[in-house]
């Protein structure tokens, strides 16, 4: 069968590629402590069970609208009104089979060819792939890990050119963790508003995952002026242990939401009725537990990252959000295994600890910048202590040169 053009701009990517991996690892009865998914250990809430098999007796699981069901937009408007401050319309509200899907229909909807997005790297690899696989050019805007791995105003107003069409912001942040602040958006804005073509992509989802007192502020809290400009983008999969359910959703102006209804028709349809009704309870019913999740999160990355700087030749930082540790590892580049293998690159480092210390995580060249490796701190506390453990252990089976 014959593949089209723009098929050639797309690799596999090294995060699906590790997954991969740890699946057929695990298959094969290997104990793996697994640090490479963006997904908790924490179950589905009970009242979302309860709410799903209510409705499942009832036995009408059904075709529903293309872009979400009247209940579950109500509960999100009601969400944006209650936790974040905004308020929308019922047409300015949409329902996805998940984040990854309303970002690429709005990337579909949007871009032209030669249409370029902003994106601050180290940044999640989705983004990208939605990017090129609609004909969008994506102009990598480089963080370091001494300015927190954010980008700044002046960063910005450089990379912006007469065809930029979108800035993706995404905090906190998927690899790091970086969390922006609402002095550090309000600097943001003021670029912004000097180049009217540009709108933003506000990738919340990690808004509830935030650590040692920092508080989430979006975009439009700030500067309220831009709504029209905004893209807000959340979902239920991180704050509330419903990764397998794919439920997305978005708030934006009604026009741009119309033509997203309709490319996502032909796409999936519309979102799984039960997922839906999974969601509305979620948004909902009670989140006291919300707090107790946080803390816990909270001294896993703190076990994560006082493990790590213990080890020679790694270091990490504390993330201020979502539940990742983007830890460096330039002291191993250049180590020798065992059997005689150099590591060139953090691909070979994420590789070794595979094979050493059955860890699996991410190298940093997954989200464009190297040499780092992610370790998701969403399992429980004993395999992140388990983990910390073999990294250890692996790490001084390592033959290095001595400066």
């Amino acid at each position: 069968m014959r593949l089209a053009g723009r098929t050639s701009d797309l690799d596999s990517p090294l995060l699906f590629t590790f997954a991969q991996e740890a699946r057929r690892l695990a298959e094969r009865g290997v104990d793996l402590v697994s640090m490479e998914q963006g997904q908790l250990n924490f179950p589905t809430p009970p009242n979302v069970l309860a709410a799903v098999r209510r409705f499942l007796d009832d036995g009408q699981v059904l075709y529903t609208n293309v872009d979400g069901i009247t209940e579950l937009k109500d509960a999100i408007r009601a969400k944006f009104a209650e936790e974040n401050g905004l308020h929308y319309a019922a047409d300015e509200v949409f329902v996805g089979s998940g984040t990854s899907q309303i970002l690429f229909n709005a990337f579909a909807v949007s871009l032209e060819p030669g249409d370029e997005v902003i994106v601050p790297t180290p940044a999640w690899t989705v983004f990208e792939l939605g990017i090129v696989a609609n004909g969008g050019t994506l102009v990598p805007l480089p963080t370091e890990q001494r300015q927190g791995f954010k980008m700044t105003p002046e960063q910005l107003d450089r990379t912006i050119t007469g065809r930029t069409r979108w800035l993706v912001l995404n905090s906190p942040s998927n690899p790091t963790g970086a969390v922006y602040s609402a002095v550090e958006l309000r600097a943001l804005a003021a670029v912004l508003r000097r180049h009217p073509q540009v709108s933003v992509i506000s990738d919340d989802l990690y808004e509830h995952q935030v650590y040692d007192g920092v508080r989430f502020v979006n975009l439009l809290n700030v500067a309220p002026d831009l709504r029209d400009r905004v893209l807000v983008v959340n979902g239920v999969a991180k704050t509330y242990g419903m990764t397998g359910w794919r439920i997305g959703y978005c708030a934006a102006p009604a026009a741009f939401l119309e033509a997203m209804k309709w490319y996502q028709a032909p796409a999936t349809a519309r979102p799984s009725h039960v997922g839906q009704i999974a969601a509305i309870e979620a948004l909902t019913g009670p989140r006291d537990f919300l707090s107790d999740r946080r803390a816990q999160l909270q001294r896993r990355r703190d076990i994560l990252v006082d493990g790590l700087n213990g080890i020679a030749g790694w270091s990490a930082a504390p993330s201020g959000g979502a539940f990742y540790v983007y830890a460096g590892c330039h002291g191993l580049i250049g180590a020798t295994t065992r059997t005689g293998h150099q590591l060139r690159d953090d691909v070979d480092v994420a590789r070794y600890l595979l094979s050493e210390a059955q860890v699996i995580a991410v190298p940093g060249t997954a989200f464009r910048l190297s040499p780092f490796v992610r370790f998701s701190f969403g399992a429980a506390e004993e395999r992140i202590v388990e983990g910390v453990r073999r990294i250890a252990a692996a790490t001084a089976g390592l033959h290095r040169k001595v400066a």
